[in-house]
């Protein structure tokens, strides 16, 4: 098993330019040391429902209520001055993403993933070792034609993530790709771990893959509500 940079085709070289955007890094910044809360709201906004930063504050009341004049843990529900400015970040990173076209705008929120997931891995292993858009090649196994979101390449715990927006970016070809992957590395008996990153509520995901028959039972699914986790020893691929 051996990893290998995507080709340099036209997709790569559109995609390149989106993933150095600055925002995608702004916004990957923010939400890596963003609450739960925080995350949903990033993803409320980031679907482009509304760009009124206003009517998002007054739906979010526990991020955006009163600030008091000092900060006071012990008022529940009130927000810190600190916690408040990283919501409005957050809140004006999340309109800057909505206020693209449609299709610019969901290759962003791609990227944004990707990069967060980045970035989360690199709280638990060496940077240098996470890897995005590579490919994963076997001896006498056909090279797969897209790459891997991000990968950790580190010898005998080795891992493959893909990287979704939504639940509905869960299909049939991600699935086959990322155990077709797996059960190359068991030929080889080489250990890969595999797992799918979706900005999306779990039980969403959990649906839409329970409606799948691709093979998933040896890929973790890590939903919104559990990003942390890919930061934490122990909590890689499965």
């Amino acid at each position: 098993m051996r990893f290998q940079d995507a080709a340099r085709d036209g997709r790569a070289v559109v995609y390149a330019a989106i993933q150095a955007d600055p925002l995608v890094a702004r916004a990957a910044e923010l939400l890596a040391n963003a609450s739960q809360a925080e995350r949903i709201l990033a993803r409320a906004v980031m679907n482009g429902e509304s760009t009124e930063a206003d009517r998002w504050r007054r739906m979010f009341p526990i991020l955006f209520g009163p600030t008091p004049a000092t900060d006071n843990p012990g008022q529940t529900g009130v927000p810190r001055s600190s916690d408040r400015w990283r919501s409005e970040a957050i809140l004006a990173a999340s309109l800057a993403v909505a206020d693209r076209g449609e299709q610019v705008r969901s290759q962003v929120r791609g990227a944004i993933v990707e990069e967060l997931t980045a970035r989360l891995l690199a709280r638990r292993i060496p940077a240098a070792a996470v890897r995005r858009e590579r490919r994963i090649l076997f001896d006498g196994v056909p090279a797969e034609i897209h790459p891997y979101d991000v990968t950790v390449e580190v010898s005998g715990s080795a891992e493959a993530f893909d990287c979704k927006w939504g639940a509905r970016g869960i299909n049939a070809d991600v699935l086959h790709q990322l155990d077709d992957a797996r059960t190359h590395a068991l030929d080889e008996e080489e250990p890969l771990r595999v797992a799918l990153v979706v900005f999306d509520a779990e039980r969403s995901c959990r649906v839409r893959l329970e409606a799948q028959t691709a093979p998933h039972a040896e890929t973790r699914l890590v939903g919104l509500e559990d990003l942390d986790s890919l930061a934490r020893p122990g909590r890689a691929g499965q």
